[in-house]
């Protein structure tokens, strides 16, 4: 999968601009605050429909106008495919080869995309949150199946909460509609962590590789899903719904007491683990980036195995987090293998000696100007 081009009309601080790409390397290079990271953006919400750093539309549209559009060229194994996303007052559209699509699901995996920045670096070391977010992310882009449960959980999720606060505020007594959402929430919940387990798994293989040669033999990554249920509650999906409902019922006076629903995989967590120490506590801030590092190189290969297309890699200013010895095994790894995204005010010389015939273009004030 590589994205030949691109076009922006009034997105962020692009007027209107187009760019063609190397299937290669390609780095964005400019000071700070010039439009480097809106490009690497530009390109996340044409693969997700979504921003990566804000949740309001208008925040991606050009102040003085009403409405953004971003359009893509995809080559992938079975040909090309136009994508083009409308932002505006409305909302947002999404097309493929110029066909509105009804659901936003269904246009999600036309492009699939890894981004990589320094705030990545919390994947190992930030709050559960953040590590939730990356497996719906990531696993979304990788399976249909996954998006659409994930999207059916968040929808009974909000009804169950609200039931739950009107049950906490005395504000209703129909015990029997708690237990038809509770039925839906673990149905829907029990195949997410089913699915998420199973996607794990292989992670963990890909990661484990990656994290072993870049330490030298001298590390071993493990992950450990996080979640009430016990291990032997966790070997299918029946398993799971069963275990779910059974803490439904078990704590339905405590859920009530509280006004919030309290199990299932928005509450659950992923660790890392080094030697059996717990990475995100008893590991160095250097062990933390090699980790984070394997775990995102590692998403290049499962997304190829679960897809059958190689991602697109949006390394945003990443280089300057890592030392010469990660920088040198992130850049021999994407090397002729994965089309990368590269932003940086400046090239290292690690870098500069180990990216071969890079595309570079010059980024100022929403300017692009390719270098020769």
């Amino acid at each position: 999968m590589k994205l030949k081009a691109i076009k922006l009309r009034h997105f962020r601080n692009y007027d209107d601009v187009e760019m063609h790409f190397s299937p290669g390397i390609n780095v964005l290079l400019g000071n700070n605050a010039q439009g480097k990271t809106n490009m690497l953006e530009a390109i996340y919400v044409l693969a997700l429909t979504r921003s990566h750093r804000t949740s309001n539309n208008r925040d991606l549209i050009e102040w003085q106008s009403d409405a953004a559009q971003i359009y893509g060229n995809v080559s992938k194994n079975l040909g090309d495919t136009k994508l083009e996303i409308d932002l505006g007052k409305k909302g947002k559209r999404a097309k493929v080869n110029h066909l509105e699509q009804a659901k936003l699901s269904s246009y999600v995996g036309e492009l699939n995309v890894i981004l990589f920045a320094p705030e990545d670096l919390s994947i190992v070391k930030g709050a559960p949150s953040v590590r939730r977010r990356f497996m719906d992310m990531e696993f979304g882009q990788m399976s249909n199946h996954y998006l659409y449960d994930n999207a059916q959980y968040r929808k009974i999720l909000k009804q169950r909460n609200n039931y739950l606060k009107k049950l906490q505020l005395k504000e209703a007594s129909d015990q029997l509609y708690l237990e038809v959402l509770s039925d839906q929430l673990a149905a829907y919940g029990s195949k997410i962590i089913f699915q998420r387990l199973e996607l794990l798994a292989k992670l963990e293989n890909w990661a484990a590789d990656i994290h072993a040669e870049i330490s030298q033999d001298k590390e071993k990554l493990k992950f450990k899903y996080v979640c009430a249920l016990k291990k032997k509650q966790q070997t299918d999906i029946d398993t799971i719904y069963e275990g779910l409902l059974h803490l439904y019922k078990e704590n339905r006076e405590k859920e009530i007491r509280q006004g919030n629903s309290l199990y299932g995989p928005h509450r659950d967590d992923l660790q890392f683990i080094i030697n059996q120490k717990d990475v995100s506590t008893f590991g160095s801030q250097g062990q933390q980036r090699t980790s984070a590092l394997s775990v995102k190189l590692a998403e290049i290969d499962l997304m190829k195995e679960e897809t059958n297309e190689y991602p697109i890699l949006l390394l945003d200013d990443v280089l300057s987090e890592l030392d010469d010895s990660r920088q040198t095994h992130l850049l021999k790894s994407i090397q002729n293998k994965v089309q990368t995204f590269l932003t940086t005010t400046s090239l290292s010389g690690v870098a500069r000696d180990l990216i071969s015939d890079p595309k570079i273009f010059n980024i100022e004030n929403g300017t692009v100007s390719e270098e020769k």
